[in-house]
């Protein structure tokens, strides 16, 4: 399958602001539910990969989708991503670079996402957590 198609049903709620980098609500074709632990930029070797929150979020997005794939899933079925940074400025001003990489890891359309910051996260040098949820229909 595309990895910008989903054979999930993106919704928008038209009294709602328009969605920019995400979507008001996803509703999921049935078959198996993932979901998926935490993924921060831990490499293979067990230390955190890079040291800006895009650097981060490319890792720890290839950490989630080799998660996916795992579980037999691949980038489509994601249905909902929540993303947790230590420095919620730095990822707004990091936005055009999380775009780019969004659409390189996970195709061209958006999930159910939410961005909470946080004081810190289990890997002292980690500055992004990805947790997801995703439906696998095939």
């Amino acid at each position: 399958m595309d990895r910008t198609m989903s054979p999930h049903q993106i919704v928008t709620a038209p009294e709602l602001a328009p969605p920019s980098g995400y979507a008001h609500a996803v509703v999921a074709t049935s078959g198996r539910t993932v979901f998926l632990g935490g993924q921060t930029a831990l490499g293979p070797d067990g230390t955190i990969v890079g040291g800006t929150v895009a650097e981060q979020f490319d890792v720890a997005a290839g950490n989630v989708i080799a998660a996916l794939r795992a579980a037999g899933g691949s980038p489509s079925d994601l249905v909902q991503l929540i993303i947790y940074v230590t420095d919620v400025r730095a990822y707004k001003a990091a936005l055009g670079e999380l775009g780019r990489l969004w659409r390189k890891h996970f195709g061209g359309r958006y999930r159910a996402v939410a961005v909470l910051g946080v004081t810190e996260l289990f890997d002292e040098p980690a500055v992004i957590e990805l947790v997801g949820t995703a439906v696998v229909t095939g």
